[in-house]
């Protein structure tokens, strides 16, 4: 086992927390599930597979991952949401990172599963994320969506072989509704930034979205799956400069 701990947050999570947790359970003897509530078996499949569950009720994405990184037992972590696991290379690569001595931080390749299908165009491949470092000094931030890992000044960085990979969405509804509640969370942000939407942006970004998404990051690679991510991509796009709208038309009314 290595010097390290895996933290995962969870909410309705049993259709992938065995998946997630399975793929680490060869590096880590300390796995940390935070559940903010769940009402299926996801807190029964995380306690039987030997994770340490710790119950927390929702506070945003950055909160509930720094809570769930204090209760971390080792001096490096491994951040991972419930819907990822790692492949065997990626796994290889980290047993030889630790093995030879945690130094700074760790970043990987992100791919994702869509309805079934490999992404690997579109802007949505390689997605690098930093997923392994130090607990001490590094944390979360963000308001809204997207949360963003800082990590204390001059920690390197060091890019490992293998990717991570990630269940993102089963179903087209999957991504429809998932498109309404971020839209939601992406206009709050805009608003509180204080950005605006007018008319041009409203119109004009959708179309720019598609267009970049399908032609020139060559999503139409994808075949079926990459139109469906450009089209529903593009209209995230529109909802979220609509809400926008409708956010500063009712804070002026």
């Amino acid at each position: 086992m290595l010097a390290l701990s895996v933290v995962i947050i969870t909410h309705n999570e049993e259709r992938n927390i065995a998946r997630c947790i399975a793929s680490v359970r060869a590096l880590s003897d300390d796995i940390v599930v935070v559940d903010s509530g769940s009402t299926d078996r996801t807190v029964a499949i995380a306690s039987g597979m030997g994770a340490r569950v710790s119950h927390h009720p929702w506070a945003g994405y950055s909160a509930q991952k720094n809570y769930a990184n204090a209760l971390a037992r080792h001096d490096h972590i491994l951040s991972l949401d419930a819907d990822e696991a790692l492949s065997p290379e990626l796994t290889r690569s980290i047993q030889e990172a630790g093995a030879a001595g945690w130094s700074g931080a760790y970043s990987f390749h992100r791919l994702t599963n869509y309805c079934g299908h490999w992404v690997r165009h579109g802007g949505w491949y390689p997605d690098t994320k930093v997923r392994i470092f130090p607990k001490a000094g590094t944390r979360w931030t963000g308001e809204h969506v997207h949360e963003t890992l800082e990590l204390a000044p001059g920690t390197p960085v060091t890019l490992l072989k293998g990717d991570l990979l990630h269940w993102s969405y089963h179903t087209l509804k999957d991504h429809e509704q998932r498109i309404e509640r971020y839209s939601d969370l992406h206009a709050q942000k805009l608003l509180a930034e204080g950005r605006r939407a007018g008319w041009i942006k409203r119109r004009l970004s959708p179309v720019v979205k598609f267009i970049q998404g399908y032609l020139l990051q060559l999503g139409l690679l994808d075949g079926t799956a990459g139109w469906h991510i450009a089209r529903l991509s593009a209209r995230a796009v529109h909802l979220k400069y609509a809400k926008l709208h409708q956010l500063l038309q009712a804070r002026n009314a």
